[in-house]
């Protein structure tokens, strides 16, 4: 005996009852379509949004915060309000050994709008300095040669680490590993060429500046023990934040600010952040499930109602087939059949909507840092389809447990 699913002519009734009522079968399919393409659409594109927003963050280190002076807004040891103050390199030395839980902690030194030369090239560059300890902090990717080491900023070494962008504009294609390019007027070796993943930008981009050891840029701009700032590492169960109560009773005692004037010092806890870039995508994650759910349940709604109302129209036609002889599960077969064959016709259309408006979003926002990931994979579209189809006929079973019970002699009277 034949299979009811395997049987060609059972399918090409189902899709000539599907074609008869047009306009019915238009409505629900869109409405199957409409759900697995917002479902989808939802999946892909909440993954693709926690990409951008994390592609911020790329190689930075989460439990990390920032310390820059600002001015005193309390008068204060015959300093007036409003007045400026400097942080120095003694003070990182100083936090460094006496607050426990920091992992590292590196000065910030920035000089922006240098002119940088090689041959008769030259382009206009951010000069910073940092220590060999930046990359616990911030993750370089190194195209040449190495980064800046604990030896270099040590001694002083006139050496220097070129941004990607930089590199390309002095040398082109060639290599600058162990060339001297000239950055105001003073010429620095070329040990590395970096760049950066993340959109994060702090004294600006790695990829369009000039990395030389801090304690040179300190000598060579004449800045004495001046820092522009300072970036902290905490140990990994420790909070940045709980560690400024110590930080701002050594810098405010080392500079003579009063110890309940917390705005003279900006700190910024990255960490903080991340913490609300988590909570954020838990919310989007929570809505999706909750939007997607409203789809499963619009979609099942609309096949139990086509099935209700195939089963009303077609009753005398399956009292006739039970008068005939047909069995029950053949009855049931051919009334969920075209449930499924619907559901699986628009299930897949709204997937292959969704994957073409994620692939243009993903289009869209692809930069030269990274590509968000706004495409759903082959199992997450089979299970959003498989739901819907195992959802649908589960929809369909009561209808499809009336038609089975339909008595060909209420059918034929009925019918009349």
């Amino acid at each position: 005996m034949k299979l009811a699913i395997l049987d060609l002519d059972n399918w090409r009734e189902i899709g000539a009852t599907l074609a008869k009522n047009k306009t019915r079968t238009f409505l629900t399919a869109f409405g199957i379509f409409w759900g697995t393409a917002m479902l989808a659409m939802l999946i892909g594109g909440a993954q693709g949004l926690e990409d951008m927003m994390r592609r911020n963050f790329d190689g930075f280190a989460t439990n990390t915060s920032i310390l820059q002076p600002g001015r005193r807004t309390i008068s204060y040891k015959g300093f007036n309000k409003g007045s400026s103050w400097s942080m120095t390199q003694t003070d990182v030395n100083i936090i460094s050994k006496a607050v426990q839980g920091i992992k590292a902690i590196v000065p910030m030194i920035n000089r922006y709008g240098m002119n940088a030369a090689y041959g008769t090239k030259s382009t206009s560059v951010t000069v910073k300095g940092e220590s060999a300890d930046y990359n616990y902090i911030f993750e370089h990717i190194i195209y040449e040669g190495r980064y800046i080491n604990e030896s270099d900023d040590r001694e002083e070494r006139k050496v220097c680490v070129l941004g990607k962008r930089v590199a390309n504009d002095l040398f082109g294609t060639g290599s600058p590993i162990g060339q001297y390019v000239s950055v105001g007027g003073i010429y620095y070796k070329v040990v590395g060429v970096a760049g950066q993943n993340s959109d994060m930008q702090i004294g600006g981009r790695v990829d369009e500046s000039i990395i030389i050891p801090a304690t040179t840029m300190r000598r060579a701009f004449n800045r004495g023990d001046r820092i522009d700032g300072a970036m902290l590492l905490a140990d990994d169960n420790i909070k940045p934040s709980t560690l400024l109560p110590q930080i701002e009773r050594i810098l405010f005692r080392n500079h003579s600010i009063d110890r309940n004037d917390h705005n003279a010092l900006f700190y910024f806890d990255i960490s903080e952040q991340f913490a609300m870039v988590d909570n954020l995508f838990l919310g989007v994650s929570l809505l999706a499930l909750f939007v997607g759910c409203g789809s499963l349940l619009a979609g099942i709604i609309g096949i139990g109602n086509i099935m209700w109302v195939i089963v009303k129209e077609r009753t005398q036609e399956i009292g006739v087939r039970r008068a005939i002889g047909a069995k029950p599960i053949d009855i049931i077969t051919q009334i969920l059949s075209e449930g499924i064959m619907l559901t699986f016709i628009a299930g897949f259309a709204g997937i292959c909507f969704a994957v073409i408006v994620l692939y243009v979003a993903q289009m869209i926002t692809t930069n030269e840092v990274s590509t968000p990931g706004f495409q759903l994979t082959f199992g997450q579209a089979a299970v959003i389809v498989s739901i819907f189809i195992v959802l649908g006929t589960i929809a369909g079973l009561i209808p499809a447990r009336k038609a089975m019970k339909i008595k060909p002699v209420e059918a034929m009277r009925e019918g009349n």
